[in-house]
């Protein structure tokens, strides 16, 4: 069984794909459309939708987290891969920028996890989060999502010390620029061109997940920082 957010498209679609080689997996998603989508193209599949942004006590995740939960009894893995980006220079940047940047970024992924520990202990499970680049290092106008992406560190390495006695394993990945719409929107907020070559493929992030899902059980692969070799700034 795996649980995948922002299932969707881009990365998150990818590694749905790629786990439903051998998984039952959950698809995330926003929408009943889009998560419909992903659920009749995977051999085994069901829908998980919820708009993350609704992650206050008593919202729709809580909600909906209480409907999946007790269908979970196992869950071997977890992958965070919603996300959203907000930039913009600190002096012009709302309080709304900053609270859905933590509430998807962070807020969601901390409420996910906690409600599917019971499965993931049972399993002696596996959490994936796909953090960025940007959780290792910051710069101009990347404030709400590189503190979003710092704060989503700061959570898995401390819930890898502390589930390491449940048998729960945690790997953070670390992925440069990658061709996706997130990608796009990146560049059309710097006004460059975009140049698909010299990012990252999808696939390349998918694989290093796999390193992490197909870990022998003694082995933790605990953060994969993964860069485009041909890119420069």
């Amino acid at each position: 069984m795996a649980v995948v957010t922002g299932a969707t498209r881009g990365i998150g679609r990818a590694i749905a794909e790629d786990l439903a080689v051998d998984h039952h997996v959950v698809v995330g998603g926003r929408s009943e459309e889009s998560v419909r989508d992903v659920v009749t193209s995977l051999p085994s599949a069901e829908g998980f939708v919820v708009d993350l942004l609704d992650c206050a006590p008593g919202g729709a995740l809580e909600a909906a987290l209480a409907a999946l939960v007790p269908r979970l009894p196992r869950v071997d893995v977890l992958v965070h891969s919603a996300g959203v980006l907000h930039r913009g220079r600190i002096a012009d940047l709302s309080l709304a920028d900053w609270d859905a940047a933590m509430r998807v970024n962070l807020v969601a992924a901390a409420g996910i996890t906690r409600a599917l520990l019971p499965g993931l202990r049972a399993a002696h499970g596996l959490v994936v989060a796909i953090n960025s680049g940007a959780g290792l290092t910051s710069g101009p106008t990347m404030g709400p999502y590189s503190a979003s992406k710092f704060a989503l560190r700061a959570f898995t390495d401390a819930l890898r010390e502390e589930e390491r006695d449940n048998g729960v394993r945690v790997t953070s990945i670390y992925p440069g620029r990658v061709d996706t719409d997130m990608q796009h929107e990146m560049i059309d907020f710097e006004g460059g061109p975009y140049r698909p070559e010299v990012y990252l493929r999808v696939d390349s992030v998918v694989r290093a997940v796999r390193l992490a899902v197909d870990a022998t059980p003694e082995a933790s692969i605990d953060m994969v920082s993964v860069r485009p070799r041909g890119f420069r700034g």
